[in-house]
């Protein structure tokens, strides 16, 4: 391998055709056995992990020095279906608009999901990443618990070598595709309650939601 390369650790230059499909067989077999990744998607880089694997869950928590749960990544619109009981029609709406893209839904998951994501009320905030690299991983995976590739306070990564710098063993399998075009962080919409709310504002402003949803909160707002 041309990269950097350890008995543990592993980074692959996904812009070279024949190391991109090494390394995303590499990132598939690492996440089914329960280690870590990073991984580019549409925002910035993320550190993913098994969402159904406790104790993967808990590496990124500790790889990552916080305990806040952390969203979970989709390959396909239809995976949200089985992650939730029902989906308000306007989440529909939004992920037929937004998705794959740079919009995460707060939702309420079903309760028999067998994971544990952290303190959540039975809530999961969910998203679709535009980025092929991504969705060959997680279609191959399933949902992933991906939160960004960086330490806490620290700046996010913008680069696969980035994140390793930071981060270093806790990973096993980094993916690099370059620096992320916009590294600024998705858009957050919570659609649990009667009206959605924006949690966070992102890559998708609020004006595109809008266009949508034209009864959304804007951040920051009370209902």
């Amino acid at each position: 391998m041309r990269a950097w390369q350890t008995a543990r650790v592993m980074l692959y230059d996904c812009r070279n055709v024949a190391e991109r499909d090494r390394g995303i067989a590499a990132a598939i077999d690492a996440v089914k056995s329960g280690e870590l990744v990073v991984m580019p998607t549409d925002t910035l880089y993320g550190i993913g992990a098994d969402a159904f694997v406790p104790h993967a869950v808990q590496g990124l928590l500790n790889a990552k020095g916080r305990q806040n749960p952390p969203p979970v990544l989709v390959g396909s619109r239809h995976t949200l279906d089985g992650l939730v009981l029902t989906l308000p029609r306007v989440a529909r709406d939004l992920v037929e608009a937004f998705w794959p893209g740079a919009l995460t839904l707060v939702v309420e998951h079903a309760p028999t999901l067998r994971w544990d994501l952290g303190a959540t009320d039975g809530t999961v905030a969910v998203r679709m990443p535009l980025h092929p690299v991504a969705l060959e991983v997680l279609r191959e995976t399933g949902p992933m618990a991906v939160s960004s590739a960086n330490k806490t306070k620290q700046p996010p990564a913008t680069t696969a070598d980035e994140a390793r710098d930071q981060l270093g063993y806790a990973v096993r399998v980094y993916l690099e595709a370059g620096p992320t075009p916009e590294p600024v962080p998705s858009t957050i919409l919570d659609v649990t309650g009667a009206v959605p709310r924006v949690l966070r504002d992102g890559a998708i402003p609020i004006e595109k939601l809008l266009e949508v949803a034209p009864d959304i909160i804007p951040a920051g707002q009370e209902g």
